[in-house]
């Protein structure tokens, strides 16, 4: 049984409160700078990431010591932080110091060593200095002490185990739920299974209906076993497609002998705000019950979810936890640990602290990752890299701020003014700078300082923490400016200023985890060219891309064209007439639910006042900006009703992909618009970046991700076999071939038509 010592200690060696009390921690690139700088001071004979093996209790131990001086005879673990070393919990000196003795033990028996000199070294990476705690032990000593937390974990060990052979027996005979696969999704099915074989990267086109969350899910499961993979991620970019990833789970339960044997975990991880029982509380045992003692409790509440039968859902997690008086959020983050699959966001594998990323680094785990509608994951990806500071948040905070952190605040303000005064404001267009203001950013890192300083000795202020979270984020980012990034200053007023640290190309922080994953399908309805997606997430070179032909046949849908008709901007007034005509033929000649997508809010209104105007027969309602969930709801509902409509939206919103209107809940749509993004200066700054690093400036920018918006929308159409309707592209540039090439081909293989 093999087991990593940070696992090991981590599991067996942390005892007391949960405490999640802020204390400014070092990017990644400044502590492995931090830990650089540290190992280069050592000396002649000093060895770096020292490895260490070992057998005790029957279990294999495993892990690489920060240094080690075999002259001095001395052994180092380096943890690096920023600001006052006091700020340390005490349960983190304590896993420290375990670590660092489990270090010990494995090296006094490798290296025959009868006794040993421990450092555990804290190095504040802002400040230079190092706090040194240092103590002798010897090496009976040290294997007692491994000895005791091997005794912890082995029973768990075993067990793990046996769950481990008991799973791999089920996913070998696991079988597809169902009598038949649908049309083509068989060929789904090997594909993903051929791949996670090969231990390949994989970008698979599959069209709506062919049954992708199964058709994935199902061979994904089937060769764990056959490959030695530990873990499976299904990932999503929307929590209704984590669902249907939950959905999926539970037809594959139920068809393996009605779900009464089921040996395998399943985990669905969601965001702290959907799980936490006491919000206004901080994470620490001084301020929430449920983070009191956590650690002494966690054994029980672990093992109780590791038996039990079901899928660890967030309304399961959370009565185990109840039951434990521990918290539920915290649980889940315990159990992504010992669970076989993990349904979650793509934010906890590819976001700056992923979760899922960390725990493959350390477990060295074979994991299996399918990402769903991974058309978005460019989009997401770019956000998890950005962030924006506020001055209006500073300045409202400035006034009520506690006297302890109101120079800090006030000293930040005054870097603010410095920078507002430094940019040319007067044309109300955004500033785009070479470099980041080096005042402000010195002014954040005392802010944050002191304000950590503050929050430490006193109630919780969630206004000061999320000015506090802004901060350490903006300040991260700015670690690792480059060309992938664009720093952006505004201001819409007095006291209104922004400046943000904006991603553009986020293969640069994305392309080690995919590194670090066994095998990659990222699928999506539309996912071409694939060779966009492979250079801007970062996927490895070999990467392949696959398009599988979907279960829909051209009879089913007429696509039309407009060859007289163009919506580029000074064209649109004219082309409103001719438009609220065509939508008006249309609807007379086949009555029922249509969608129409404009490129914004206001256009889509002058059209739909247009048809009102030429043809008030046509019944016709309207998305509105910002609706709620119950207006979006109701939006929605409206498809179901016997009567039809024209449902006019904008292209590239909620109503643009995600929804499913089967039969005649939807008949046709009317596409107005390329879907181009805006040719701003944002957007030009990105198109200089793109050409520099791709060469495919324009394409990447604009041609790329707004057709992408055409083909998903239009896909609203077809959603069953069963369906048929009619795509009417409104545009005379939806003929040139370069944008024919990457709108779906199976739309075309019927006879197409055109406007006369």
């Amino acid at each position: 049984m093999k087991v990593a010592v940070r696992t090991l200690c981590e599991f067996a060696a942390r005892h007391g409160d949960l405490d999640y009390r802020y204390t400014p921690a070092p990017s990644a690139e400044e502590g492995i700078a931090g830990h650089q700088a540290i190992q280069a001071n050592r000396g002649y004979g000093y060895q770096s990431e020292y490895p260490l093996t070992g057998q005790c209790l029957g279990l294999e131990l495993s892990g690489r010591a920060d240094g080690y001086h075999p002259h001095r005879n001395r052994l180092e673990e380096i943890k690096t932080h920023r600001g006052d070393v006091a700020r340390i919990r005490e349960h983190q000196r304590a896993l420290h110091r375990a670590q660092l003795r489990a270090y010990g033990a494995l090296l006094c028996r490798q290296e025959n060593r009868s006794d040993l000199e421990l450092a555990l070294v804290y190095y504040d990476t802002g400040r230079n200095r190092e706090t040194v705690l240092t103590e002798t032990a010897s090496a009976d000593e040290l294997w007692q002490d491994l000895e005791a937390l091997c005794r912890i974990y082995r029973a768990w060990a075993e067990q793990e185990e046996h769950h481990r052979e008991q799973r791999d027996e089920l996913l070998s005979q696991l079988g597809f739920p169902f009598p038949d696969f649908r049309p083509r999704q068989r060929q789904l099915a090997e594909t993903v299974y051929k791949n996670a074989l090969r231990g390949g990267s994989l970008l698979l086109e599959a069209p709506t209906g062919l049954g992708k969350t199964l058709g994935t899910l199902f061979p994904a499961l089937k060769a764990m076993p056959a490959d030695g993979q530990d873990r499976l991620f299904y990932l999503t970019c929307r929590n209704t497609a984590r669902q249907l990833g939950m959905e999926a789970v539970e037809k594959l339960r139920q068809g393996h002998d009605g779900g009464g044997h089921w040996p395998m975990r399943t985990l669905e991880l969601v965001a702290k705000d959907d799980a936490c029982e006491h919000p206004d509380k901080a994470c620490h045992g001084d301020a929430c019950p449920l983070a009191k003692g956590f650690f002494d409790r966690l054994p029980d509440a672990r093992a109780e979810a590791a038996q039990t039968r079901e899928t660890l859902t967030r309304e399961v997690l959370a009565r185990i936890a109840a039951g434990h008086g521990i918290c539920p959020y915290f649980l889940a983050q315990e159990m992504a640990r010992w669970s076989d699959l993990v349904i979650a966001d793509v934010n906890r594998l590819f976001d700056q602290s992923a979760l899922l990323h960390g725990l493959v680094q350390q477990n060295r785990w074979k994991a299996a990752v399918l990402v769903d509608e991974a058309h978005n994951l460019v989009d997401r990806g770019r956000g998890m890299y950005s962030v924006r500071l506020d001055q209006q948040r500073l300045l409202k905070l400035k006034k009520t701020a506690p006297k302890p952190v109101r120079t800090a605040l006030d000293r930040t303000a005054r870097a603010w003014q410095s920078l507002i005064r430094d940019q040319d404001t007067t044309t109300g267009e955004p500033v785009f700078l070479e470099t980041l203001p080096a005042p402000l950013l010195g002014a954040l890192q005392g802010m944050v300082s002191t304000i950590t300083d503050y929050l430490a000795d006193n109630p919780p202020d969630l206004a000061l923490q999320e000015l506090m979270f802004e901060s350490v984020a903006f300040m991260r980012l700015a670690d690792s400016f480059g060309d992938h990034s664009l720093c952006e200053f505004q201001r819409a007023g007095r006291g209104k200023a922004s400046l943000s640290i904006q991603n553009l190309i986020p293969a640069d922080f994305l392309r080690q985890r995919f590194a670090a994953a066994r095998s990659i399908v990222l699928f999506s309805a539309t996912l071409s060219p694939g060779v966009y997606y492979r250079d801007l997430l970062g996927l490895p070179e070999d990467s392949r891309f696959s398009a599988l032909p979907g279960p829909f046949s051209a009879d089913q849908l007429q696509v039309h064209f407009t060859p007289r008709i163009s919506t580029r901007k000074p064209d649109r007034q004219a082309s409103l007439g001719p438009i609220a005509d065509l939508i008006a033929n249309q609807y007379r000649q086949r009555p029922g639910h249509y969608l129409a997508f404009f490129s914004s809010f206001a256009y889509a209104r002058e059209v739909s006042d247009a048809l009102a105007e030429r043809s008030p027969d046509i019944p016709q309602r309207s998305q509105r900006p910002g609706m709620s969930g119950a207006e979006r709801a109701g939006f929605l509902a409206g498809f179901r009703e016997q009567k039809g409509a024209v449902a006019f939206a904008v292209l590239g919103g909620v109503f643009g992909e995600g929804i499913d209107l089967p039969g005649d809940q939807l008949i046709g749509a009317f596409v107005a618009t390329l879907g181009l993004p805006p040719f701003d200066a944002w957007h030009e700054v990105l198109r200089g970046r793109l050409q520099a690093r791709f060469g495919q400036g324009y394409e990447y920018t604009y041609q790329v991700p707004g057709l992408q918006k055409v083909a998903q929308a239009a896909g609203r159409v077809i959603r069953t076999p069963e369906d048929e309707g009619v795509i009417w592209l409104i545009d005379d540039r939806f003929l040139q071939p370069a944008v024919r090439r990457q709108l779906p081909g199976w739309w075309f293989s019927a006879t197409e038509e055109c406007d006369p």
